[in-house]
């Protein structure tokens, strides 16, 4: 199979309240924003660019050879901070662009090839994302996990902290401790891939009642009309770094892939 050709970015903020300087942070002798442009790079993209608005991740990338772009401070999200770099490399509209989250360090590269396989075999979407089912009740009723329905073209109908879709009959005749069989839950794993011609589009849009209600950023998109493909994996990918626990986590990894 042919892939598309796409870019990775990877949006690095050094400031984090649940992990201060988490960009920078070790994990068995490099740098966090290091491990995952590493594993970015194991992809089929034509390049891999850290976007940050800190002099001393431009540094430390620099240090270890990774691209890296610094950008301004203002941004309110890193699809914004993106847009700014499809702008500093001058990019045609047709760019596909994958929005790497610098705190996966563990994301599947092959995950990211379908990813661009997905928005480039879809020219009416200008956004793509994953989703993998939901098989546990306890995690579709939690707001933290953020729900989609799609559909029968494979494209976003609705992204929702709300249990959707509810299962009407289903609920009725048993506890909700528990999912009907065959449940069409599907959970949204917060990856996307962009056409840089629509994040040129996107600081213009204006924010969305949806969105605020929901605090979810994609809402934006389909509130102003925009199809978003989602393509769904069997398997969720191992979780990122939000915590000291999740930084532990990773580290142990790291470790033991070291000594085998």
């Amino acid at each position: 199979m042919t892939l598309p050709r796409f870019l990775v970015v990877i949006p690095a903020r050094l400031a984090s309240t649940r992990l201060p300087n988490k960009p920078l942070a070790d994990i068995a002798g490099l740098p966090m924003v290091v491990r995952v442009a590493q594993q970015a790079q194991q992809s089929a993209a034509a390049a891999v660019w850290v976007a940050t608005d800190h002099p001393d991740i431009v540094a430390t990338c620099e240090a270890h050879q990774v691209p890296v772009r610094l950008t301004a401070s203002h941004h309110p999200s890193g699809t914004d901070r993106l847009a700014e770099v499809v702008e500093q490399l001058h990019l045609a509209d047709d760019e596909i662009i994958i929005n790497v989250q610098g705190d996966e360090p563990l994301l599947p590269p092959a995950l990211i090839d379908e990813l661009a396989t997905c928005l480039a075999a879809q020219p009416n979407c200008v956004m793509a994302t994953l989703a993998h089912p939901i098989l546990h009740a306890e995690e579709f009723f939690n707001p933290n996990v953020v729900k989609v329905v799609c559909s029968e073209q494979g494209q976003a109908l609705y992204f929702s902290r709300a249990p959707i879709p509810w299962a009407r009959d289903a609920f009725m005749h048993q506890p909700i401790t528990t999912l009907p069989k065959a449940h069409p839950a599907l959970r949204h794993i917060g990856i996307y891939a962009y056409r840089a011609g629509f994040l040129r589009q996107y600081q213009a849009l204006s924010p969305s009642p949806l969105e605020q209600w929901e605090a979810l950023e994609q809402l934006r998109v389909l509130a102003h009309g925009f199809a978003i493909a989602v393509k769904t994996i069997t398997l969720p990918p191992p979780a990122g770094v939000d915590t000291p626990e999740d930084l532990a986590r990773v580290r142990a990894f790291f470790a033991t892939q070291h000594t085998q």
